[in-house]
């Protein structure tokens, strides 16, 4: 057992942190007070190279192992969940299924100008009746003559709304050659007549991402604009979000990781009595826990990734790293709060920011009870 990080995986690390620290952090309570969405730091996670890391390079990517990668959002969100949520859903949920299923034509269309940060990706599948039940989608696709028309409707979608957003991979209920019928993924581009998306505010989290309602009324896009094949449509979404939970997960522990920090920095600042409050039996237990189940998340989200960049099976290991890193990063980060005191309650504080960006961890990308499910059947239950 080799725990060992490449040179190059520790360089990405630090490289990553300097930026993070650098461009995202001073602005990122701005950001969050005003909920609005950077295209300047988004072009600069671009031109980091972070967008389409584990990308081959032929479409523009890094070519680097999903470790890398992890480290990467991870990173990010030890800083800011909405910039790390920018990164990972693009990275996973929009380039994700175009290079998983795409056809040679499809991939050199879309990936390389999704690889460089000039544009977004996103991943039409939550509806607003269809959310852990992802089968009960009401959005259709029919095939009429050579175009697929689309009708219905999504939420909650992050990257869909921004102008730089390209288009979205839409899941939709059509019927198959005999007439059964099935879930089917379509390309739809942003501009294409009746597509219309509609960004969505008042969030209590991740106020500087994009989240938006998609409308489809009669959008024809050609038949070529079909992702995998009919009747895949279900398939390619679940197995999108296997990958996905990895990403969702390095939210966690790096959300996490942040909100430790703030408490250890405020704790050995902050004096009552006489002597900081780290030195209080209560406080230093709580950041020794803390500290520990960080450690523990790391090393459980790091084996599923090892295990998919060494070809194995992860679905088990990827929900378990999205359920656990989900669960710390709510844990710290309440317990972050208290060691701030009354102060943890006030916006000047970034850890008021990380206490409400890490709820939306137990819910996105399948919620921590589906996680459990899935778990539970993944052992034999």
């Amino acid at each position: 057992m080799n725990f060992e990080l490449t040179e190059e995986q520790e360089l990405i690390r630090e490289t990553v942190r300097d930026f993070a620290e650098r461009e995202i952090k001073p602005i990122a309570q701005e950001l969050d007070e005003k909920a609005e969405f950077s295209y300047d730091l988004t072009k600069k996670i671009g031109e980091m190279g972070l967008f389409g890391m584990n990308i081959p390079e032929q479409y523009g990517g890094q070519g680097l192992d999903t470790m890398s990668y992890i480290i990467a959002v991870e990173e990010i969100a030890r800083v800011d969940g909405s910039q790390a949520a920018t990164l990972a859903a693009h990275n996973s949920l929009g380039i994700g299924p175009l290079m998983d299923y795409g056809t040679e034509e499809q991939k050199m269309k879309y990936l390389p100008q999704l690889c460089t940060g000039e544009a977004l990706w996103s991943f039409g599948l939550t509806e607003a009746g269809a959310g852990s039940d992802s089968r009960g989608s009401k959005t259709t696709a029919e095939l009429v003559g050579d175009e697929w028309v689309i009708n219905g409707s999504k939420i909650f979608i992050t990257n869909a709304s921004v102008d730089i957003s390209i288009g979205c991979t839409v899941q939709a209920v059509s019927v198959d050659e005999k007439g059964k019928k099935v879930f089917t993924t379509i390309i739809v581009e942003k501009d294409t007549p009746g597509f219309k998306r509609v960004s969505m505010h008042g969030k209590m989290m991740w106020r500087a991402s994009d989240t938006a309602e998609l409308f489809f009324d009669d959008v024809r896009v050609p038949k070529e604009n079909l992702l995998g094949k009919v009747g895949e449509g279900s398939h390619i979404m679940l197995h999108t979000l296997d990958g996905g939970r990895l990403s969702i997960g390095a939210m966690g522990l790096g959300c996490a990781q942040g909100a430790f920090e703030l408490a250890l920095t405020y704790a050995n600042e902050r004096k009552q009595f006489g002597k900081p409050i780290s030195k209080f039996q209560i406080n230093a237990f709580k950041l020794a826990d803390m500290a520990m189940k960080i450690e523990l998340a790391r090393n459980l989200l790091y084996k599923a990734c090892w295990l998919k960049d060494n070809g194995k099976p992860y679905s088990k290991e990827a929900a378990m790293s999205k359920l656990y890193c989900s669960e710390i990063a709510k844990e710290v980060a309440d317990e972050a709060v208290q060691i701030h005191g009354g102060y943890g309650l006030m916006k000047d504080y970034a850890v008021e920011r990380f206490y409400r960006d890490q709820r939306l961890l137990q819910i996105g990308e399948g919620t921590s009870e589906i996680q459990r499910l899935v778990i539970s059947r993944l052992i034999g239950c």
